[in-house]
């Protein structure tokens, strides 16, 4: 069934993002936004139009509204466009869904979806096209979604270019706060904790900090919302965490070289959490894959990084992940490459052929790499 015409409903990020991918796979996308600056910047950027949709005619809406408008939203949207499938992308799924059973609105058309991609910018600005590019979407129908409705939020996530996971809601949810809102708090109390950090040991930070802390940036407006939707499947994993926190406090305390019989003791905490690294899925879902880190030297100048990105293109060889590190006092920048171990060691001679100089990181926490 064609998506078009369809409605995003509101146009920070995501929703204009979702503009984008559909417009530019042809569909017609007509935006609204309750602030209508947002929706005209949004169409911009190419995420549709701000014209308004002949309600009759809309086959799909999108709501990508803040969690606490989400219900009521949705509700609306079932009402003014009685032929469109309706799903939302909103982080909480059964609050939402027991708030549409209670509304008497037909909810066969509703289907709700989360795809698992964003940053910690926010705005219409930042939205692109790209943004679902083979990210997980998780797709929630609930036992009164119809069929086609569920058919039609599966076309928009291919057309978005992501990987469908089917999930009931309540199991979305538990899922959520573990890989999502848990490491996000974790993140929220890492950064805090450097408010009382002295500036001069702030010098002192790299990269790991730095991604430690990266997604505590995000909007806290929204995640407060985010939190309380899900408080319920969030404070059991919390209250995990604070357990194995008093642990290891105990277990520091007691002595940090102590390796217990019974398999406690720092390093015990350390082994869990290598363990951990290694069940994080590889690309599309699959078994994952222990990469090996090159770090590339890049000095400061102008074009150093295109040439270098050039190079890598040119050694034929696929790059999984990039992060980009600077250090100041030697004004050079450093690229860590991550690439599959087979592949390692021809990127390597690559690069260092072309004149780059090409290391692997230091086990060191000092060494920026």
């Amino acid at each position: 069934m064609s998506l078009s015409p369809a409605v995003v409903i509101g146009t920070g990020l995501v929703g204009a993002s979702v503009g984008c991918a559909l417009s530019a796979a042809g569909h017609r996308v007509h935006l609204e936004d309750r602030i209508s600056a947002h929706a005209q910047v949004a169409a911009g950027v190419g995420a549709g139009s701000t014209d308004p949709a002949s309600a009759d005619q809309v086959a799909l809406v999108v709501v990508a509204v803040p969690p606490s408008a989400l219900a009521p939203v949705i509700v609306d949207a079932l009402a003014r466009f009685p032929r469109a499938t309706v799903t939302d992308v909103g982080s909480v799924k059964a609050g939402v869904l027991h708030a549409l059973w209670d509304s008497g609105g037909d909810v066969s058309r509703y289907v709700g979806s989360h795809p698992m991609a964003g940053s910690q910018f926010s705005g219409p600005l930042t939205a692109r096209a790209d943004l679902f590019v083979d990210r997980t979407w998780v797709i929630a129908p609930h036992r009164k979604s119809a069929p086609a409705a569920t058919q039609d939020v599966a076309d928009l996530v291919a057309a978005c270019g992501a990987q469908p996971v089917t999930m009931d809601v309540e199991v979305h949810d538990a899922a959520v706060a573990r890989v999502s809102h848990l490491p996000h708090l974790m993140s929220v109390l890492m950064a805090g904790h450097l408010t009382a950090v002295p500036s001069e040991q702030l010098q002192l930070a790299g990269q790991g900090l730095r991604d430690v802390t990266r997604i505590a940036g995000s909007d806290p407006g929204l995640w407060q919302q985010i939190l309380g939707a899900n408080s319920a499947a969030l404070l059991p994993e919390l209250r995990a965490v604070q357990d194995q926190l008093a642990k290891l406090i105990n277990d520091i305390a007691d002595d940090p070289e102590r390796e217990g019989q019974d398999g406690t003791g720092v390093r015990a905490h350390l082994e869990r959490g290598l363990a951990g690294t290694r069940q994080i899925p590889g690309k599309h879902g699959a078994a994952p894959v222990q990469y090996r880190q090159l770090v590339v030297e890049i000095p400061d100048t102008p074009g150093a990084l295109s040439r270098l990105f050039a190079d890598v293109g040119e050694a034929g060889v696929n790059v999984e992940d990039v992060a980009i590190q600077h250090d100041p006092d030697r004004q050079i920048g450093y690229l860590s490459l991550s690439v599959t171990p087979d592949g390692a060691d021809a990127l390597a001679k690559s690069m260092a052929d072309a004149g780059w100089s090409v290391g692997e990181p230091d086990p060191t926490p000092d060494r920026p790499a």
